[in-house]
């Protein structure tokens, strides 16, 4: 009995951890291989392309394009989206997204986009201050 309860829980651990796995990547490695990524929870890294950001008129729907190394992805996503999303030139934000990739892109979930404006997390540099 034993055995079988050993089994039976290794199985159990192996099936939660399975379906619950989340890679994360960059734009460009998933580029580079699409059909490995097809359908797989993901965390994608990258920049938001200078004014891809596109918003359907009265609705919370966007699409957008993010990048990283030259590799672009198209994106969806349907929700209320972080202040410091943006695609300005000069204050493109990184962004991190969660969701699955698929024929037309990736599909971002809900609550899934965090990101960040660069320069306002930069360190201001001193004049003469080297670094």
């Amino acid at each position: 009995t034993a055995v079988v309860l050993v089994l039976a829980f290794a199985g159990m651990l192996w099936s939660t951890l399975r379906e619950g796995t989340e890679y994360y990547k960059h734009v460009d490695e998933v580029t580079s291989n699409t059909s490995e990524w097809q359908g797989k929870k993901l965390q994608l890294h990258g920049h938001v392309v200078t004014n891809s950001i596109l918003v359907k008129p009265d609705t919370l729907e966007y699409r957008f394009k993010v990048q990283n190394n030259g590799q672009v992805i198209d994106a969806t996503y349907r929700g209320v989206v972080p202040d410091t999303f943006k695609d300005r030139p000069g204050e493109e934000a990184e962004v991190v997204l969660k969701g699955q990739l698929g024929h037309e892109g990736f599909s971002v979930e809900p609550n899934g986009i965090m990101a960040k404006c660069p320069s306002k997390y930069e360190a201001e540099k001193k004049p003469g201050q080297v670094g």
